[in-house]
Parts: C-alpha cells; sequence; structure tokens
C-alpha cells in the first residue's frame, strides 16, 4: 500500500461512523432499560442493531477499504495448502514427544543443579 495515498475521512463519513456507533449504543443501553422483556427479543434488537450499523459502516470509505481488504484475506486463506490429517497428527506427535523429553532433560539438569548446591551448601 506504499503507491496508495491515505484518504482523509469525508466529513459525511465522520457522520456515518457516529450514527453507525450511535445505533450500537443505543441498542445497548435499550437492552438493559428493557430488562422486563423477553431476552431473545432484547438480543434480536442488538443483533439487527450490529447488522445496521454493520452496513452503513460499509458505506464509508474506511468500509470500503476494510471490505476490500477482508475480501482479499479471504482470497489469500484460499490459496493456502492446509496439512491433511495424517500430516497434522503427525506433527502432533513429534511435538509432544520433543516436549516429553525436553521435560526429562531438564527435569535431569535440575536434579544435578540441586544436588550440586546441596554438596557445596554442606
Amino acid at each position: 500500500m506504499a503507491g496508495k495515498a491515505d484518504a482523509t475521512p469525508s466529513s459525511m463519513d465522520t457522520v456515518k461512523l457516529a450514527v453507525s456507533a450511535g445505533i450500537v449504543g443505543a441498542s445497548l443501553l435499550a437492552f438493559y432499560i428493557f430488562a422486563d422483556l423477553a431476552l431473545l427479543y432484547r438480543v434480536l434488537v442488538i443483533v439487527a442493531a450490529i447488522v445496521l450499523a454493520a452496513v452503513i459502516a460499509l458505506m464509508t470509505e474506511q468500509g470500503r477499504q476494510f471490505a476490500g481488504f477482508m475480501q482479499d484475506a479471504r482470497t489469500e486463506v484460499r490459496k493456502m495448502v492446509w496439512p491433511t490429517r495424517i500430516e497434522t497428527l503427525q506433527t502432533t506427535a513429534v511435538v509432544l514427544i520433543v516436549v516429553v523429553i525436553l521435560a526429562l532433560f531438564l527435569w535431569l539438569v535440575d536434579r544435578g543443579l540441586s544436588s550440586l548446591i546441596q554438596l557445596v551448601i554442606r
């Protein structure tokens, strides 16, 4: 992104982001104010408010940049070569074996140093 100049947010984008944040804040406030309503309805209001706020936020320049970034990230994840189940199990087994061997080695070193210090102290 070195070649791209960072776009300064317009005042309308700032208003849209403020409205988006206000919608989420108002829904959270309503969640606690209307505590006598069923939890399901209150949660649905919050979810709807978050979706509405996301739609409004995506209409800003920052929102469009974020959506493009997420699309690029998704494309890169699809290019990845994931290990097979057998490769994963083999790698996990090797890691566990190395951890056990290292733990035993450190335990032996600790016991040896402890015995050496006991000899020096006496």
